[in-house]
């Protein structure tokens, strides 16, 4: 039998190589993982931890004006630092990427700090010139945001960059509508700057529910955050006092002080070595794998971002803890990709799982939908015009319900629990037959109508 420097070598040290490397190296395996980066992978450094801390961060601004009808006397004016809400969100990332580096230390894992290109399909090639082999090799190299190709691109910045700016610019123009966009819309908004979103279509947040996302687009308006929809760059024009003139079509131009491109994410399996291996790509540079996430070349598989499968961080852990039992712990696990829950951490939240009420029309016919539409008692005591909507939608016939959607205060966390019914198969009437938790938002759930 050849033989191998690792049983098995992880390209990336993100969430779902590191849980890969960690379980693998438990169950027995010689493992080791080459990042070039930092260890954490976007989720930690420049993803959904730290942007979570500034959506934190941004709720003070209405909170502290709330806090005067609770009878709290706090200035109108309050200040905003953001120099210290930035050290000490990046002083979290640090302390978290150190925690999952003592992780796979702990666990006998050993780590490379140096960028690594696939040579064959048992082979690696470092940075440094080193050249490894193994007997598996797992690609976990995550995803980087897109940046379109008009003129002047390069005075654009992404979502990795936000988190290092030396101020909240004035005006700021975001490029796209989906999650991470309307997150950073509504922070930087709290955090006193002017936004505006442009989108090539007139849908915000696709792939959601169209009544949750259609009121996260009016309260935003009803915020001062502006849209220009059926908007495409045509050029980035830097002004001579620094500002950025946007030329776009369907609108007239913009003049703005930041432009931030949160138009999608792109595999980073550029310059990878795959070809060498025979891993096949799709057209938009993802790997292809099968249920139990082995690309095209046998001893070469894919977890996280990079499959394209689903781009949610416990869904690659889920995909690396999978990987890890069924090749290296003798216990054969699959993903099940249906029923997974998703936020968008925007201002205010709003959170789903299953089907929206179009996905079920189209999958089951006649469909049954109950909603709650309503003001949380904070926002009433704060005069606060801003309704919570919650809509659950289930099968005629039978009453499951197969989907949960909500937009208002604290939804992510009101869902979490949630979901665990619908991924149950759980009826209407057995949320009905729950006894509310009152006073809270959460018992609109089994008081719909």
């Amino acid at each position: 039998m050849p033989q191998y420097d690792y049983d098995l070598f992880v390209i990336g040290a993100g969430s779902g190589g590191t849980r890969a490397a960690r379980v693998s190296a438990a169950h027995g395996a010689r493992v080791a993982v080459a990042e070039e980066y930092r260890v954490g992978g976007t989720c930690v450094i420049r993803g959904c931890v730290p942007k979570k801390l500034l959506v934190y961060g941004a709720h003070f601004a209405e909170d502290l004006k709330d806090a005067q009808r609770f009878g709290w006397k706090v200035p109108n004016d309050c200040e905003f630092d953001w120099k210290c809400l930035q050290e000490n969100v990046l002083s979290e990332v640090d302390r978290i990427n150190g925690a999952y580096t003592s992780t796979l230390q702990s666990h006998g894992v050993e780590i490379i700090n140096e960028r690594a290109v696939v040579t064959g399909p048992n082979s690696v090639k470092l940075a440094s010139g080193r050249e490894i082999t193994a007997e598996r090799i797992l690609i976990a190299v995550g995803a980087r945001p897109a940046v379109p190709s008009c003129p002047g691109h390069e005075h654009g910045i992404t979502s990795n960059e936000v988190f290092h700016l030396d101020a909240i610019p004035k005006r700021v123009l975001i490029a796209g509508a989906g999650y991470i966009a309307n997150e950073f819309a509504g922070v930087l908004h709290q955090f006193g700057a002017h936004v505006t979103l442009i989108n090539r279509t007139d849908v915000i947040l696709r792939g959601y529910d169209e009544s949750i996302r259609d009121r996260l687009l009016q309260i935003s308006l009803m915020k001062g955050i502006e849209f220009r929809f059926n908007a495409e760059f045509r050029g980035i024009e830097k002004q001579a006092d620094g500002s950025l003139k946007v030329e776009m079509t369907g609108h007239d131009p913009l003049e703005v002080d930041c432009v931030i491109f949160a138009t999608g994410r792109v595999p980073n399996t550029d310059g990878l070595g795959l070809e060498t291996a025979g891993v096949e790509l799709d057209d938009k540079g993802a790997i292809p794998v099968d249920a139990d996430n082995q690309s095209s070349c046998p001893s070469i598989y894919a977890v996280g971002d990079v499959t394209n499968r689903v781009q949610l961080t416990p869904v690659a852990i889920r995909e690396g803890q999978a990987f890890a039992d069924t090749v290296y712990g003798g216990k054969p696990t699959r993903v099940d990709y249906n029923c997974i829950p998703a936020a968008v951490f925007s201002h205010p939240p709003m959170a789903g799982v299953g089907l929206t009420e179009a996905e079920a029309k189209n999958k089951l016919g006649t469909v049954k939908v109950y909603l709650s539409d309503f003001r949380a008692m904070k926002n009433v005591l704060a005069n606060r015009n801003e309704r919570c909507l919650y809509k659950m939608v289930c099968e005629a016939e039978t009453d499951r319900v197969v989907g949960l959607h909500m937009i208002g205060p604290d939804a992510p966390e009101i869902l979490q629990a949630a979901a665990v019914a619908v991924k149950a198969g759980l009826t209407k009437q057995a949320f009905d037959e729950t006894v509310a938790l009152h006073p809270s938002m959460a018992e609109e759930l089994v008081l719909m109508r």
